[in-house]
């Protein structure tokens, strides 16, 4: 006879242990300490067995029941419901133990092996940081879209667009690390394509034209700060590098006599060992520079510390002091000038050029093409590049 929530109310502890039939196995096991357990009797492989659905009133009549549809149709396709119950319970247990936060720390030490720069990992830490309040504790293969967008509406609240972008680019990496060690089956930040501001973009602010330049070169040749500065400014006029690449640089980079800089892979954006051909007045900066730092690890060194590189800050302060406003020049400006001028010379392969400004593509084959059959060309370019800014700053 099925049970009613009444009658369950009523039951009372015995001296032994009682089993109150529902019907198709289900029963209510009462334990002399007063307890009422949902069980279901039921046979599998020839076996008699028994399966726990939880205690009375935690578990309702109703959800009692469904427990035993679910189960008796489990049992018509062949599947024993205690062996289903075990593997669902492990599968939450690891859900819960795979939180997006634990998926994080694996992300980023993945990252860290890889040989991931220090700022690049400090970035994306600070990154992850923004997203655990509200990820942090939940399991990585329960996060939907909508639970991404919180973390990135508080960002964007502040007004900072760029954040919440690099945020959400961030948080897609976990997922997608997550979804190759088989912990989630999905990434929802791709369901949030369009949902966020999208942020001025403010391009670095350089002169493109060979008048502004002149402007530009004649100021810096005539500067009197100190040398590390100066001739930190000449080299980005004359070798258009990244300006991390230059102001870290180290003095065993440097091949004087050959005419190199080899910049290793950990400090080029792509990761890859970057040589760059030194003009002969190129050459001739770096040995008068190696005559006050040569004895020093670093090349460009800060006035603080011998031991810490010249600051970016540092390059673009001096040329405001030169009287260039940050919408007119900037350290990293240069190399849109170069790019910009050598280009519209006409005179150099456009390859050669990418190639020396370290644009290189994802294709192995492309990239080798890049440094063998364009190195003679970046050679003879970067000489004649030196050589129209010798004739801009004439004898000084």
């Amino acid at each position: 006879m099925a049970l009613t929530d009444r009658q369950i109310l009523s039951l009372k502890a015995a001296e032994k242990p009682r089993k109150i039939s529902d019907g198709g196995g289900l029963h209510l096991y009462i334990s002399p300490s007063g307890g009422k357990l949902w069980r279901l009797s039921y046979r599998y492989d020839g076996k008699q067995k028994l399966l726990s659905f939880g205690s009375y009133p935690a578990v309702g009549l109703t959800d009692a029941r469904a427990k035993r549809e679910a189960a008796k149709k489990l049992l018509a396709s062949d599947v024993d419901p205690a062996h289903w119950q075990k593997l669902e319970r492990q599968s939450k247990a690891a859900s819960n133990a795979n939180t997006f936060e634990g998926l994080a720390n694996e992300f980023l030490a993945k990252n860290e092996r890889e040989g991931k720069s220090t700022a690049t990992m400090s970035k994306k830490r600070w990154l992850v940081s923004l997203a655990l309040p509200d990820l942090g504790h939940r399991p990585i293969s329960d996060i939907t879209a909508s639970e991404v967008l919180v973390p990135l509406r508080k960002v964007e609240a502040q007004g900072n667009y760029e954040t919440a972008r690099r945020l959400r680019a961030v948080i897609s990496q976990v997922f997608r690390y997550a979804i190759a060690t088989a912990k989630a089956k999905n990434d929802p930040t791709f369901g949030l394509k369009g949902a966020l501001t999208a942020p001025k973009v403010t391009h670095r602010a350089a002169f493109t034209d060979w008048e502004g330049f002149a402007k530009l070169i004649r100021t810096l040749w005539s500067y009197s700060g100190s040398i590390e500065t100066r001739i930190a400014l000449k080299l980005m006029a004359l070798l258009y590098s990244r300006p991390g690449e230059l102001r870290q640089a180290e003095w065993q980079e440097f091949d004087l006599d050959k005419g190199v800089w080899t910049i290793p892979a950990k400090r080029t954006k792509m990761r890859r060992a970057h040589q760059k051909p030194l003009s002969g007045i190129a050459i001739e900066a770096l040995r008068k520079l190696q005559q006050h730092t040569g004895n020093r690890r670093l090349a460009f060194p800060s006035t603080q510390s011998a031991e810490r590189p010249l600051s970016e800050n540092t390059m673009n302060l001096a040329l405001r002091r030169m009287g260039f406003g940050k919408d007119q020049a900037t350290s990293h400006g240069f190399r849109a000038s170069a790019s910009t001028l050598l280009n519209e010379s006409g005179l150099w392969p456009a390859d050669a050029i990418e190639a020396e400004l370290g644009h290189v593509s994802g294709d192995e084959v492309r990239r080798a093409y890049h440094r063998a059959l364009y190195w003679d060309d970046r050679v003879k370019m970067a000489e004649w590049w030196a050589g129209e800014i010798h004739a801009l700053i004439g004898d000084k």
